[in-house]
């Protein structure tokens, strides 16, 4: 149980459950590069890409725990953090962040050349994000550019320097895509501090802006984001399923602005979280679906 408890504490800090938000776009990313063997690169490169998309994530999110713990402990929302009441020590944090990033650097090189040689770079972007918001107002661009280094990574790792144009095309709309999703859920999420961000000096399109209006380029960005998937689609020949699952994804987008605009900030982590995790989720199945069994069926 002590063990147990341990591991607990550890994924807790660098929130691992929410690797449900990068993970599947890295996943259909995949399947859609090892499109000529149904979607499936083999055991050993699978492997890879998941461990180096926990291992960039894990020294992002230890990163920005050390690098943020004074404003965490000033924070009501969120001074019971790890760091700020000593569950966990500077000196395990730093250890932490040093062995992901090593074990980062050392997975890609088992995965071909060019994933190695980038591999410096997606660190210092997952990294720099962390610094933005005592700067920039578009922190969130900055947050959403390191998540859409995922889906470049998978697509790399499987297709290496080979892509075509239109692999090439595909990869770019997609990673745009996760941008602008990531830069509409975390206006949303950045609610919730925006009071305490004003009167700390630190910087957010929902200080800049305001509330109100910062919801409004929320969901513009939301919209871009849906448009840009129909086209990835497009380019990609997907039919039936892709589009079941965009309808999904795109329902699930209205009920969290719907969310956002009319319930109180405690409803947040439900937009945030749950809907975010389900449409990175649908949008992983429908993709699988349509690269596996080629569609399902055609309308007529």
């Amino acid at each position: 149980m002590r063990a147990v408890n341990q591991i607990r504490k550890w994924g807790e800090f660098v929130r691992f459950s929410h690797t449900a938000f990068a993970l599947p776009f890295a996943l259909a990313a995949m399947v859609v590069a090892a499109r000529e063997n149904q979607g499936w690169p083999g055991w050993q490169k699978f492997l890879l890409i998941v461990g180096a998309m926990v291992c960039a994530r894990t020294c992002a999110m230890t990163f920005n725990r050390i690098v943020d713990r004074d404003y965490d402990a000033a924070n009501p929302r969120t001074a019971m953090r790890h760091l700020p009441t000593g569950q966990i020590s500077l000196v395990g944090a730093w250890a932490l962040w040093t062995l992901s990033a090593v074990a980062f650097l050392a997975i890609t090189y088992f995965i071909n050349a060019i994933c190695f040689y980038l591999s410096p770079v997606a660190l210092a972007v997952v990294c720099f994000y962390s610094l933005t918001k005592r700067f920039s107002d578009y922190t969130h661009v900055f947050l959403g550019i390191a998540l859409a280094l995922a889906p470049v990574g998978a697509w790399l790792a499987v297709d290496g320097a080979s892509m075509r144009a239109q692999e090439v095309a595909g990869m770019l709309i997609l990673s745009v895509a996760v941008v602008f999703w990531l830069v509409g859920f975390d206006i949303i999420y950045a609610l919730q501090d925006y009071e305490f961000d004003r009167q700390h000096g630190l910087h957010s399109l929902v200080v800049a802006w305001g509330p109100r209006n910062a919801l409004a380029a929320a969901f513009l960005s939301h919209m871009l984001m849906w448009g840009l998937l129909v086209l990835f689609g497009l380019i990609s020949r997907f039919r039936m399923v892709y589009l079941i699952g965009l309808l999904i994804i795109l329902a699930s987008l209205l009920l969290e602005h719907w969310l956002a605009r009319r319930r109180p900030l405690n409803w947040i982590n439900l937009a945030f979280f749950r809907l975010n995790a389900l449409i990175s989720t649908v949008f992983l199945v429908a993709t699988v679906g349509e690269v596996v069994f080629k569609g399902g069926f055609r309308l007529r």
